[in-house]
């Protein structure tokens, strides 16, 4: 394998980075329901102050064909170009703590090579936790709080917070390798599964967000500014709820999901609540094909599926 270090030129001289910070990370791309980790990548970026720490090479990483870039075209010339970024950034949280935080694109290419750059990225800033965040549909009522599958190897984390334990496959995406990796090394790491109403997969949905900052802030102690989006949120729900009260077939589905949910809560707490009529977690084929209904979805460009 190449030298990972290749892979990203540093922004910023070494000793300027304190060690011993948390590490966030947060990569746009497979199964981002309810756009959470784009909404949680983009709230973190326009409300924090950043640093450019790392910036990674996207001519190795990226396919530009699948992901293409945005030209401004103004009247008869080109007049700007905006690449996408993949990047680490020092940053403070409300109250003034600092943290690393990797965000962008997931990489196309190269995920061992990726992994083992922010792996050398984690040595070098003596990084204390890697914390890390994505969303995918699952059948589960709007109308209850979203629930979280917590992996990695923080123990008191998913005893505390992971509403849903399966053993099944699921497809992996480059974080998924890199808590595999950091597990390896005995570092600290936490992943969080958001669970979003498949519903409102194709949406972006403000409450996602606010629990993917609850969840890395019960990770990490980082405190983060979220009135804006719990007042998105708040609306955002009031007008799903108009779209319930007056579809049938709509409001007939979240009921179910809703004596679903809290029959299996009320039995018991660690139970999942994704399980169906007779107890049963969906099985490894059932999960793979609600995903690929889900992104099929987003590739087709359908209408938002909540209209009558």
């Amino acid at each position: 394998m190449r030298d990972p270090a290749g892979l990203f030129d540093l922004s910023i001289d070494v000793s300027d980075v304190p060690t011993g910070l948390p590490l966030v990370a947060a990569l746009t791309g497979f199964a981002d329901a309810g756009a959470a980790v784009t909404q949680l990548s983009d709230y973190l970026l326009d409300t924090l102050d950043t640093q450019t720490v790392a910036t990674f090479d996207n001519d190795a990483l990226l396919d530009y064909r699948a992901r293409r870039p945005l030209v401004y075209f103004d009247h008869d010339h080109l007049s700007d170009y905006t690449p996408a970024t993949l990047a680490v950034y020092l940053a403070t949280d409300e109250v003034g703590q600092p943290f690393l935080l990797l965000t962008g694109y997931e990489p196309d290419f190269q995920w061992e090579r990726f992994t083992a750059a922010v792996l050398q990225l984690v040595d070098l800033f003596q990084v204390k936790t890697t914390t890390w965040v994505h969303a995918i549909p699952m059948p589960v009522p709007h109308t209850r709080s979203i629930g979280v599958t917590v992996s990695g190897n923080r123990a008191e984390l998913i005893e505390s917070m992971s509403v849903w334990k399966p053993q099944t496959q699921v497809p992996a995406n480059a974080l998924h390798l890199i808590e595999y990796r950091l597990q390896e090394l005995a570092h600290p790491v936490a992943g969080f599964v958001l669970l979003i109403p498949h519903y409102l997969a194709d949406t972006e949905y403000p409450v996602a967000a606010v629990t993917a900052l609850e969840s890395v802030s019960a990770a990490t102690g980082l405190i983060f500014p979220t009135e804006r989006l719990r007042e998105d949120g708040r609306e955002f729900i009031a007008k799903i709820d108009g779209q319930v009260e007056t579809n049938q077939e709509l409001g007939k589905l979240v009921g179910t999901l809703e004596e679903r949910h809290d029959s299996y809560m009320l039995d018991n707490p660690l139970r999942s609540p994704l399980t169906d009529i007779d107890g049963e977690l969906p099985s490894a084929d059932d999960i793979a094909a609600e995903l690929e209904n889900f992104l099929a979805l987003r590739r087709s460009g359908d209408e938002d599926p909540l209209r009558p």
